[in-house]
């Protein structure tokens, strides 16, 4: 039994299929389903995949062959709604979700949350539904999620103003890694971490700016660096 996402999903894919003989870009499946993100197509691909409705081929860009049909009865046909783009506000907690990076060649989508200073601690807005394509060579196991370098603090660890992140979520990193820290529950802060006895350190990779210490309670660990991306 699929669901009506599922079911909706492999019955587009077919069309576009037999329509174009190609299969539909993840942007034309997200709007057609009236999906706020593509790591949301990403899942139900990947349930169809499981269940041996579809099966995609490795290393082809957009390679999806529908291998059966659902003997579901089909919901009525009609206009699915455009996509609009949906407004999150809200300071950055270890609540908003992730996404688990999947074993194929190719990108996957990852939310990007916002900006995030490295400079000073500044509380961290999504202001606008964003993603960005991360190539899945640069992720490992877990969760992922992308955000915006604000500042000059990090510059000789290779980081510059306006890069991208690739963050792992997670709740514990070890010294020297650097991290995003969350600061009284309402600040964060791309930093390296020391951990000084019952004391957290974060230190920035610039001499121009003084490294923080606060009481390890104020501090949580969000996750740790994965990767950057920059364009130019």
């Amino acid at each position: 039994m699929l669901t009506t996402k599922q079911h909706e999903l492999l019955v587009f894919i077919d069309k576009h299929l037999r329509e174009t003989g190609c299969s539909p870009s993840f942007e034309e499946m997200k709007e057609a389903l009236d999906l706020r993100s593509k790591s949301g197509i990403h899942r139900l691909i990947t349930a169809l995949e499981e269940r041996g409705f579809l099966r995609r081929h490795k290393h082809r860009a957009r390679a999806l062959e529908v291998v059966r049909l659902s003997a579901d009865l089909a919901p009525p046909e009609r206009e699915l709604p455009r996509f609009a783009p949906n407004v999150i506000q809200g300071n950055f907690t270890g609540k908003l979700p992730g996404v688990r990076a999947a074993n194929e060649a190719g990108a996957i989508s990852l939310p990007l949350y916002g900006r995030i200073a490295a400079g000073l601690p500044i509380e961290a807005l999504r202001d606008e539904a964003q993603e960005v394509d991360v190539p899945v060579a640069l992720l490992g196991a877990g969760d992922h999620f992308a955000l915006q370098v604000e500042g000059d603090s990090m510059v000789e660890a290779g980081i510059l103003d306006g890069d991208i992140v690739i963050i792992r979520k997670g709740e514990t990193a070890e010294n020297g890694q650097i991290i995003v820290a969350l600061v009284d529950e309402s600040e964060v802060t791309l930093k390296r971490l020391r951990r000084r006895g019952n004391s957290i350190a974060l230190e920035p990779a610039n001499i121009r700016y003084e490294t923080k210490i606060y009481p390890a309670e104020r501090v949580r660990v969000q996750g740790r660096l994965a990767a950057l991306l920059r364009r130019y």
